[in-house]
């Protein structure tokens, strides 16, 4: 599911993650030749994404197990 970066902050190894307007983290790094995303390295970089989308996983996985829970 497409959510918005709103913000970003560090996991405890210091590795830069993604807060989605959903409200769940998504690491966002920069590990080449695998994932090149210099951007996630610098603040103007980070700063210049808010309001970019990304698949929230943890969503879709929310959706697909119903998205709701009995009271």
């Amino acid at each position: 599911m497409k959510r918005r970066i709103v913000g970003y902050d560090r996991d405890d190894e210091g590795h830069w993650r993604a807060i989605l307007d959903c409200g769940h983290p998504q690491h966002v790094r920069h590990d080449p030749p695998l994932v090149t995303r210099a951007w996630v390295l610098t603040e103007e970089g980070r700063a210049s994404r808010v309001g970019y989308e990304l698949d929230c996983k943890r969503c879709d996985e929310e959706g697909e197990a119903g998205g709701f829970e009995e009271e």
